[in-house]
């Protein structure tokens, strides 16, 4: 399949890449973009689209946790704690989602992961809204904190391994509404997802899902584009550009569901 690629087709998915890799830093979802596009755009099974996905989300997230250490946000007091707990909660969600997988069919792939970017909008939109609603008080280095984040890592593990999408798709609006400042959010997000892209490429590169080629492809453009969206996490207000890719993401998910 990948000899037979266009060329058009080939820079297409390289700058839906790299825009993706954008949204992983800056915002969280964008690795999204990267599953859709090969999806939408390419007849591999569904399986391969989620296993090379996350093969490319290793890199992302190994780059991002360092970027993200270097300019300050993973030595916060607490934000250490809480992505150790939702990144090793979440081993057990991706395994079990990756496991899953292989027995949903394409068209079901799709159902899923349409409703799942619709979802994702919206509730990036409500982040928007959530500092003009009342937030959650969470000690998160309490017992029963703690066991909550563990909670939110095993359902956000399954999810991702399912679906083939970054944890910073849904962690990061969720631990937003959660109270976690937005920078934290993103920090705490790039550490889980190493572990989720991780122990969920393992488990569809033992059923042989995973396309190197293909990975490398719209891998590295990412890379270059999460390196970039890093960058403009601290520069830019993206309230705006959060809005728009709520409502893209809305708006894409009935195209994915019922194409």
């Amino acid at each position: 399949m990948f000899a037979e690629m266009s060329f058009a087709l080939g820079a297409l998915l390289i700058v839906i890449a790299f825009f993706a890799g954008i949204g992983c830093t800056t915002l969280g979802p964008g690795g999204i973009f990267t599953t859709l596009a090969l999806y939408t755009l390419t007849a591999v099974p569904s399986s391969t689209v989620a296993g090379t996905a996350h093969f490319t989300f290793i890199g992302v997230g190994l780059l991002g946790s360092l970027s993200y250490l270097q300019s300050g946000e993973l030595r916060i007091k607490g934000n250490a704690r809480i992505a150790v707990v939702l990144s090793l909660s979440s081993i057990v969600g991706a395994l079990a989602g990756a496991a899953v997988n292989t027995y949903v069919s394409r068209e079901l792939f799709g159902l899923l992961l349409g409703g799942f970017a619709a979802g994702t909008g919206l509730l990036i939109i409500y982040r928007e809204r959530s500092e003009r609603l009342p937030q959650f008080d969470v000690d998160y280095t309490s017992v029963r904190g703690t066991a909550f984040v563990s909670f939110i890592g095993l359902v956000l593990g399954c999810l991702s391994g399912l679906l083939g999408v970054g944890g910073p798709v849904i962690a990061v609006p969720i631990l937003i509404v959660l109270g976690i400042p937005m920078l934290s959010a993103l920090a705490v997000a790039q550490v889980q997802s190493i572990f989720i892209a991780t122990f969920a490429t393992a488990g569809y590169a033992i059923n042989g899902a995973v396309s190197i080629p293909l990975a490398l492809l719209v891998g590295i453009p990412q890379l270059v584009g999460a390196f970039l969206g890093w960058r403009i996490a601290h520069y830019v207000d993206p309230d705006r550009l959060k809005v728009a890719l709520g409502v893209t993401m809305i708006a894409v998910g009935p195209y994915l569901a019922f194409q």
